[in-house]
Order: structure tokens, then C-alpha cells, then sequence
């Protein structure tokens, strides 16, 4: 079997196997991997850009050899390798488990459950729930679903479109390094700089196709165009910009403004703030079925790509 088709069926079961179990309550690969970089942390942290590459570079670039070995392994075996594809697409992608949590919080909303919607927030994103009232609380819904249908999803399949199984667990293990310390923080703003930029640059094209994927199957595809073109560059994140300014413009929403993190205020700049409406509770439920949509179709332009750029290469080496 090609190596197209062995990502194309692998990525699919493992994208469908996420739609039907979603994450493991224990044991999930990503909270192992997590831990095993809690404890290089603690061999290698001081206050330095250096200590905190050779960081990453240690984390990172074992989770891409391990992927490599274990493709190596299988190679023989297509069966075993759609396998190993597929595992490795359901330990890497959340996107059921997104949906799940966005939800819970809109229909917590939806009951009057204020309190109860804050308690939720903390497991989707790091906003202060405090001081946000219902509004405030589906704002910061509709931008975490937004920004995480790149990461944890979309970059992901880009990835594994180009580099198999280990392009699969490196972008993993690049997004969760910048989660755990790729934020500015006294302790992380040197150490953590690697891991934040290494971050940028492997999530910029999964952001892009996002952001073309959202504009395509939302409500106003010239809305989600005229926002991404107006407003992503105002955005202080370079691949969070486009994908929050495209669902704002497919949705008709406005997304930015005040937020808090960790007890900071920062102010960013409004997205699509000219022809959207304030998000309301409902907008929750919308932003995840174009979530959802947004992810099958990455699929099929990955798994297309992949299997396109295997005919290439074999057509060249003939």
C-alpha cells in the first residue's frame, strides 16, 4: 500500500475513532509525554534561552523519533501501519473533546448556570472565569474552539500529511511545550522562548488552512475573507489572527477586546468589530459544528495532498 493511502485510511479511523471515544480518561499519551517534559524541566531549568532550546529540542525531538521508529517498525506491514497511523491521530487530536467541553459550558449557560459555566472554563482555556459574566464566558468559548480546531486538529493532520507518523506526535509535542512554557511568565519569558516560537512557526500552516477551510464552509464566506484580510495582523499572535478572524467573519461575530489571564489585562484589538454582533450563548453551538466541519474537510485536503505528493515523488523516481 502507498504511503498516501497508509495516512489516508490511518488519519481517517483515527479521526473517526476521536469522533466515537473521544480522549482516554487516563493514561491519555499526551499527559505521559507532558510529565516526561515536567521532569526534563526540572534537570535542565535556569532563566536562559539556551537551557530552554535545548528543551525543546530534547522533548520535541524525541517524540519525532520515537514516531520515526515506530513508522520504521510497521513499514514492512501496511495494515500495521494504517494502525500505528491511526493510534497516533486519535492520541493527537481533540477535537470531540473540545466540542464536549464548549458545550458543556453552552448548555450551563443556556440553564442560567453562571457559576457552574466558570467552573467549566478552566478546562478549555486560561481566562480569569471570574471576571467574566454569561456573555464574557461565550465570547471566550467561541475564540478557545476557534484557535483549538488549528491545534488540535488541523495543525495536526497538516503535519502528519507531510511527515507521517512522527510529523503527527512532533506537532503534538510542540503545542503542548508551548502550553506548559512557552508563556510570559517570569519564570518562562527566556526559558520558555523556544517552545513559543518553534510553536509559531510549525502552527502557521494548519492556521492558514483553518482559516481558508472556515471561510469556506461558514455562513458568510465574504464576511469570514473581508475579516481575516482586516483584522488577523492586528492579532498579537501570529496563527491565532487568522483562524479567530475568519470564524468571526463566517459566524458574523465579534471576537477580542478585554481579557484577562493569570490576573493580567490585556486589551486586543476587535476582530471583524465593523459587521459583527456581540457573541451570544447560541453562538456556542455554531462555532463547534463549524469546528467540526472545518476539521472532516482538513482532512480530505490532507489526506488528498498526501496521496497526490506520493504519485509526484513516484512519477519523478520512475
Amino acid at each position: 500500500m502507498r504511503a498516501g493511502r497508509v495516512f489516508a485510511y490511518g488519519a481517517a479511523a483515527g479521526l473517526l475513532s476521536d469522533l466515537l471515544l473521544g480522549d482516554p480518561r487516563r493514561g491519555h499519551p499526551v499527559a505521559v509525554f507532558g510529565r516526561a517534559a515536567g521532569a526534563v524541566e526540572q534537570l535542565l531549568w535556569r532563566d536562559h534561552r539556551g537551557r530552554g532550546a535545548l528543551h525543546t529540542a530534547v522533548c520535541a525531538g524525541g517524540a519525532v523519533a520515537l514516531g520515526a521508529v515506530a513508522a520504521r517498525a510497521v513499514r514492512p506491514c501496511p495494515a500495521a501501519s494504517v494502525a500505528l497511523t491511526g493510534a497516533a491521530t486519535w492520541a493527537v487530536v481533540g477535537g470531540t473533546s473540545l466540542a464536549r467541553e464548549a458545550s458543556a459550558i453552552g448548555r450551563a449557560l443556556e440553564a442560567g448556570d453562571v457559576a457552574g459555566a466558570r467552573a467549566r472554563l478552566p478546562h478549555l482555556c486560561g481566562r480569569d472565569p471570574q471576571a467574566l459574566d454569561a456573555d464574557g464566558i461565550a465570547r471566550a468559548v467561541v475564540e478557545s474552539v476557534a484557535e483549538n480546531t488549528s491545534d488540535a486538529v488541523v495543525g495536526a493532520l497538516v503535519w502528519g500529511a507531510v511527515a507521517g507518523v512522527p510529523g503527527l506526535l512532533g506537532f503534538r509535542a510542540v503545542n503542548t511545550l508551548d502550553a506548559m512554557v512557552g508563556h510570559k511568565s517570569p519564570r518562562y519569558r527566556r526559558y520558555g522562548w523556544a517552545s513559543a516560537r518553534l510553536d509559531d512557526v510549525a502552527g502557521w500552516p494548519g492556521a492558514r488552512l483553518t482559516a481558508a477551510l472556515a471561510t469556506a464552509a461558514g455562513g458568510d464566506p465574504r464576511g469570514a475573507v473581508r475579516a481575516w484580510r482586516a483584522d488577523a495582523g492586528r492579532h498579537p499572535s501570529p496563527n491565532a489572527g487568522p483562524v479567530e478572524a475568519s470564524f468571526a467573519g463566517a459566524l458574523g461575530v465579534r471576537l477580542g477586546g478585554t481579557l484577562s489571564y493569570g490576573g493580567r489585562v490585556e486589551h486586543r484589538p476587535v476582530l471583524n468589530g465593523a459587521a459583527g454582533r456581540a457573541v451570544r450563548v447560541a453562538d456556542i453551538d455554531r462555532a463547534v459544528r463549524l469546528s467540526r466541519r472545518v476539521s472532516w474537510l482538513a482532512l480530505g485536503v490532507c489526506a488528498g495532498a498526501r496521496i497526490v505528493g506520493a504519485r509526484l515523488r513516484k512519477g519523478r523516481t520512475a
